[in-house]
């Protein structure tokens, strides 16, 4: 019923799924992640408790292949199961239980396991880790999407399309610097959930963006005459004060400006 990808950036920093399927709010059953430590897929007939106890597993540093071993091990209802992992380290692991409803099926590499069940084919899959392969030097919420929309290109789950999420964690990489949790979007019921989702991604990468220090423009002379003219319009005094009521606080740079900010307060102001 469902088709996902866990991964980690090239850095080795950030962990993250990507999940879609036919299944109200998905994003609440299948993914786990921890800064530093891992995150993993639970689906098909999905083991909740594979979420923590993999976890606590992999802050032990074992191995995604061995911390798939030890969860299926121990679970009597294995063989409805799917399951993939991937740690801070090494190659990802996935594994399909033999009852898994056709078709089903995985495969796993150096940072990443991609698995699905209920498809329209194996080619999910197989365009899912193409896509992945083919982006490395994408940011990993970019690029865990990249390899979702090309398995539901591909036909995905052949139920149908109702829920999709993206999920990644980085240390220090949430709101204000204060959470791990660098992403965080669901679409809990859409008829093309995959596509709401990376709108999404891009109003997150808007608001929450961290500003690239080489296109940053110097907010003095004609420019800053500029802004303050926007922000007068808008009737604000303070280019701070205006951020924060447009969610952009987090692009603000002291005697600079983010040019999407500047984007942003010129459509503003018409």
């Amino acid at each position: 019923m469902t088709f996902s990808i866990v991964g980690r950036s090239a850095d080795g920093q950030s962990l993250g799924i990507a999940v879609a399927s036919k299944f109200l709010a998905v994003g609440a059953a299948v993914p786990a992640a921890e800064a530093g430590v891992g995150a993993l897929a639970t689906q098909a007939l999905a083991n909740l408790a594979y979420r923590p106890q993999g976890l606590a597993l992999l802050r032990t540093g074992t191995a995604a292949a061995d911390v798939v071993a030890g969860l299926t091990a121990a679970d009597p209802g294995r063989a409805e199961r799917q399951l993939g992992v991937v740690g801070p380290a090494g190659p990802g692991a996935t594994y399909t239980g033999a009852e898994c409803f056709a078709w089903a099926g995985g495969v796993a590499g150096d940072g990443y396991a991609i698995q699905g069940n209920i498809l329209a084919g194996q080619a999910v899959v197989t365009e899912m880790e193409r896509a992945w392969l083919a982006a490395p030097a994408l940011p990993l919420a970019r690029r865990l999407h990249a390899a979702l929309a090309a398995g539901d290109a591909a036909g995905g789950d052949r139920r149908g399309r109702q829920s999709a999420a993206l999920f990644v964690v980085r240390r220090g990489a949430g709101y204000g610097g204060l959470s791990d949790v660098e992403v965080d979007l669901r679409v809990d019921d859409d008829p093309d959930p995959v596509t709401r989702i990376g709108a999404l991604l891009s109003l997150w990468e808007l608001y929450f963006g961290k500003p690239d220090p080489a296109t940053l423009l110097p907010l003095e002379g004609p420019l800053a005459d500029e802004v303050r003219e926007h922000l007068a319009a808008l009737g604000h005094t303070d280019l701070a004060a205006w951020a924060g009521v447009e969610n952009l606080e987090e692009r603000l740079v002291d005697g600079a400006i983010d040019p999407l900010v500047l984007s942003h307060l010129r459509t503003a102001a018409g």
